[in-house]
């Protein structure tokens, strides 16, 4: 279906099932870790030979990093406090309905429009559980500063990688590996 051929391929593909179930037992490790391997995925691949991830990357791409946040997502239903979870609820929803805008228009603008807040605010969250356990999220104003705060890397992010669609793992296989 999604035209794998090489070993490089069949590895990272692997490590991206794998690697995210770590999110169940320790969200924050198991997220960093889900979060760094898919942006190194096409990296990785490389390592193995020319050949890349293919022509229908994209499509498995996306496949794999709503099974990764849909890990995180189920994790978060769990969370004791009211408006954590109601917020990953919400961010959840909301990328996952511009993944399945952008899969049926072919519009990359679907995801800058529908940016990922919610990677951005599971790992605020798991990281404030275990670093700041006693720092509470106490009203909506609180979470609208958060999620303000949380937005600012994120968008550049979302612009250079599906609106503008910069390579950045192509300047770091010229300049760094």
């Amino acid at each position: 279906m999604f035209g794998l051929t090489t070993e490089g391929q069949y590895f990272v593909v692997a490590l991206r099932l794998l690697v995210p179930l770590l999110i169940l037992r320790k969200p924050l490790l198991g997220g960093v870790l889900a979060l760094l391997l898919d942006g190194a995925d096409v990296i990785i691949v490389e390592l193995f030979g020319p050949g890349g991830m293919g022509p229908q990357y994209h499509q498995l791409d996306k496949v794999l990093d709503l099974y990764y946040l849909g890990l995180e997502f189920f994790v978060s239903l769990r969370w004791s406090e009211v408006l954590a979870r109601k917020t990953s609820i919400a961010l959840f929803v909301f990328r996952l309905a511009g993944v399945v805008l952008f899969e049926l228009t072919s519009l990359r603008l679907m995801l800058f429009l529908f940016p990922n807040l919610f990677e951005n605010w599971f790992l605020f969250c798991a990281a404030r559980d275990r670093f700041f356990p006693r720092f509470r999220l106490k009203s909506w104003g609180r979470v609208a500063v958060v999620l303000g705060l949380l937005y600012i890397p994120k968008f550049p992010q979302e612009y250079l990688l599906h609106y503008a669609e910069a390579m950045p793992w192509d300047w770091f296989k010229r300049n760094v590996l």
